[in-house]
């Protein structure tokens, strides 16, 4: 890939220069051809970052974190080996190509294992955008600490109900990396990612609440302010004073946004290929049927400027592309890297290490108009539990909310269940928010769903 694996700019702030790395893979891989390996593949990382807290005005922890590794994996026909180290020089490289290698000699064929075809990876793309995953920030620990101060401070100043907090946290995390493969492929950039959150308890005694809030992004500019977020995780836990128990009911649920996106993620989950191989999704067999609603539309966009899934290409250097998943509720097509597809006799889809920027559109309604027009229900701001089963798609989880009268908020809401079947909410989506959130790679507003079961007393 001609892309540099690093700018310029990062070169003095990481532990290997950026030619170092690509030097440490095209070692790796002579290694493994000269020792007998029919193919390799190796990834090389660098990177490092810093953490700091400050709970209650004074530092709790400060955390600096600088990580290397060099991960191979050989092949002898269709047998495969992998090994990794921490470990940069000469003598650790060739004991990690050597380790690999006896792991594959004792390993059985599989028809399915081996590199991508050629024509798919991301060989000589001098055209590509500038994805602008890379934006040092260069924040002392001083001005780290008076960051997450100010941030905590703001909280408290909300109200006088707010006596306690778990701690504002400052994190800021840079890497490079660089992947190749024995079929010409070589390529890598550097990327960075912080964030900045805060969380606060609220009340006394038998009426304690908390809450938080945070924002991150590959560009520090990008992040909120600390006092808007200080100030927004303390006025979620205020809003949770005073909440109580609801009947058993069946009622719409309206996921807040971030929740939200975990729904979208049982989604990636269960029509990825490793679940689908194993049978052990509800989404067998589904391409082309309706699995959500005709409000819902998904795209998969790997190139968006910033993205926090963004990239050129996947974890087998296959080139990424824009694409369709989900149109109309009908589902287009599944999460597949090279070994999964050729378990299902189907092509790789870009997707070997995961999904990149999944786009849920937008629909016309905000927050209120969301709440406006589920009316009476449920509306769901935390989760608890793991209640997923993904052979059934049987779906139950503790959780905490709202309870909704008239289209706006009557009251807290905690210790509660909410479940239903991940195939009736999918197909039950009644309208998807615009008030968008983007922590991750799922893009997407709060959910509405038509009716789910409530448990309370």
């Amino acid at each position: 890939m001609s892309r540099p694996a690093a700018s310029g700019a990062s070169e003095s702030r990481f532990s290997h220069r950026a030619d170092t790395l690509q030097q440490l893979a095209r070692d790796v891989l002579a290694r493994a051809e000269q020792n007998g390996a029919s193919a390799c593949e190796v990834d090389v990382s660098d990177g490092f970052g810093q953490s700091v807290t400050v709970r209650r005005g004074a530092v709790e922890t400060i955390e600096y974190n600088r990580d290397k590794a060099i991960a191979v994996a050989v092949y002898l026909g269709q047998r495969k080996g992998q090994a990794s180290t921490s470990d940069f020089s000469p003598t650790a490289l060739r004991e990690t190509v050597d380790a690999a290698l006896n792991i594959a000699r004792f390993t059985a064929a599989d028809p399915c294992a081996g590199l991508p075809d050629a024509e798919l990876l991301a060989i000589g793309s001098a055209d590509l955008p500038d994805l602008d995953l890379y934006h040092p920030w260069l924040l002392s620990v001083e001005g780290a600490v008076d960051l997450a101060r100010r941030c905590e401070q703001a909280a408290f100043a909300v109200s006088p109900q707010l006596n306690n907090s778990e701690g504002a946290t400052v994190s800021t995390q840079e890497g490079q990396f660089v992947s190749a493969n024995s079929l010409g492929f070589i390529g890598g950039y550097p990327t960075s990612r912080h964030y900045l959150s805060c969380s606060m308890i609220a009340g006394t005694n038998e009426n304690m609440q908390r809450d938080d809030w945070y924002s991150t992004a590959r560009d520090p500019l990008a992040i909120g302010s600390a006092e808007s977020i200080g100030e927004r995780a303390a006025r979620r836990a205020l809003s949770r004073l005073g909440a109580r128990k609801i009947k058993t009911c069946k009622v719409p649920v309206l996921f807040e946004a971030p929740l939200a996106a975990s729904l979208i993620g049982h989604f990636v989950h269960a029509a990825s290929g490793g679940s689908l191989y194993r049978k052990t999704s509800f989404l067998v067999d589904s391409l082309g049927k309706r699995v959500f609603s005709r409000k819902v539309q998904i795209s998969e966009r790997p190139h968006l400027a910033g993205g926090l899934a963004s990239g050129y290409f996947d974890s087998d250097g296959v080139a990424t592309r824009d694409r369709e998943v989900v149109v109309d509720g009908r589902l287009q097509g599944y999460f597949l890297s090279t070994y999964s597809g050729r378990k299902l006799g189907m092509p790789t889809t870009g997707n070997a290490g995961g999904c990149h920027n999944l786009v849920v559109r937008p629909g016309k309604r905000d927050f209120g108009g969301l709440l406006k027009k589920m009316g009476r229900g449920l509306l769901v701001t935390e989760l608890l539990g793991h209640g997923v089963n993904y052979v059934t798609g049987d779906y139950s989880r503790g959780a905490a909310g709202f309870w909704i009268e008239d289209g706006g908020i009557a009251h807290p809401v905690e210790e509660i269940t909410i479940a239903g079947n991940l195939r009736d909410m999918f197909r039950n989506v009644a309208a998807v928010g615009n008030d968008v959130l983007v922590r991750g790679s799922k893009q997407v507003g709060s959910l509405l769903i038509e009716q789910m079961k409530v448990a309370g007393r």
